[in-house]
């Protein structure tokens, strides 16, 4: 079984170009806990007896004089990625430092593997393809047993998350009203995935399934030819033109970048967790439930992702039937990062700060 390498926020998050390598001082280090969800009942009719949520805390619960839990804090990692991913200096030397807007002295800071991601149970443990078909509903509703049954938080201060994260955020938001105070999305919209979105997942998925290495799932060794494809799409997909021009400037700088990024990149996933990873988006649709949020929420896209094209008109609309909504759009720069801007707190950090502030 080979460990995740890669997530999408990575990939357009100054990981792609080597930006953002140096940091002040190191991130603070989390704690590793698992959570064991029993028999746990997926949309799709299958069930597994145990489901193993891996996940990561920083900081202390703080309960008020009726002994609920008040400075919990969600975090949601997009397609790919792990509740780790969040110690990245580009977030965490941003949000997490002593008086940053999420310090740990202040939260109780809470990162989950999503299902089949990370530490938790995923088809890579064993049952390959015949692991259950799971969705970002489930994935929804296995964080919430985490945090509801497994850490004993009826309401969470804050939902906020990145890409996929993003969008569970939405789920969230429609399937448990009262589960937050507040939620922060970003970089995602809350509509089926349909169009160019679905097509590059579509396409990745076939490259997997029409390597015949992959064997139906029972590969002897990974699929080396169909994750190098899968790697092509995913670095355009969550990359930006004005920085990749920037630090590719000839053809023979992009040359050498594509003849051994995405193979490095390929040697770090596994075939079936991705095929899983990418298809988890098929029922994703929050699109008829929006005007049931009640929490206030602050969403971000950037004008530069590929994935969530600004182009669309779908944010526009949508936020109109969210009542206590707001969009903000981040306009695409030097120095922003396409898809992956979602992971840069420095861009948005200030939109948290007035988000927990108006949801006091």
């Amino acid at each position: 079984m080979r460990k995740l390498g890669h997530c999408m926020a990575a990939l357009a998050a100054g990981a792609l170009l080597g930006l953002g390598a140096g940091r002040a001082a190191a991130a603070p280090e989390p704690a590793a806990h698992d959570f064991v969800v029993k028999d746990f009942h997926f949309r799709s009719g299958e069930s597994l007896p145990e489901l193993k949520v891996h996940y990561y805390t920083l900081g202390t619960p703080k309960k008020d004089a009726a002994g609920h839990v008040t400075n919990a804090v969600l975090i949601l990692h997009g397609t790919g990625g792990s509740g780790r991913q969040f110690t990245a200096p580009q977030f965490a030397d941003v949000l997490f430092k002593p008086g940053g807007v999420l310090d740990p002295a202040k939260y109780f800071l809470i990162m989950p593997d999503g299902i089949g991601h990370g530490g938790s149970s995923k088809p890579s443990d064993g049952l390959h393809m015949k692991f259950p078909k799971y969705d970002y509903a489930d994935m929804v509703a296995a964080q919430h047993a985490l945090t509801h049954d497994g850490l004993n938080v009826e309401t969470l201060r804050l939902v906020m998350g990145t890409s996929m994260g993003c969008m569970h955020s939405f789920v969230w938001a429609e399937t448990y009203p009262k589960g937050s105070k507040a939620y922060m999305p970003l970089a995602c919209l809350p509509v089926e995935i349909a169009g160019r979105n679905r097509l590059w997942r579509a396409l990745a998925m076939d490259a997997i399934r029409a390597d015949p290495a992959w064997m139906g799932g029972e590969y002897k060794t990974e699929p080396k030819m169909g994750l190098i494809a899968v790697e092509d799409l995913l670095i355009v997909a969550g990359a930006s033109p004005w920085p990749m021009q920037i630090a590719m400037p000839t053809h023979a700088k992009v040359d050498a970048y594509a003849a051994a990024e995405p193979e490095k990149r390929a040697a770090s996933i596994d075939a079936n967790d991705t095929l899983y990873q990418l298809d988890a988006s098929r029922t994703y649709d929050p699109s008829k439930g929006l005007e049931t949020i009640a929490a206030p929420m602050t969403w971000v896209n950037s004008a530069d992702d590929f994935i969530n094209p600004p182009e669309l008109p779908i944010a526009g609309e949508a936020i109109k039937r969210i009542k206590a909504g707001k969009f903000v759009l981040i306009p695409a720069g030097p120095d922003t990062h396409g898809h992956g801007t979602h992971t840069w707190a420095v861009f948005w950090q200030g939109e948290l700060a007035a988000l927990l502030k108006r949801s006091e």
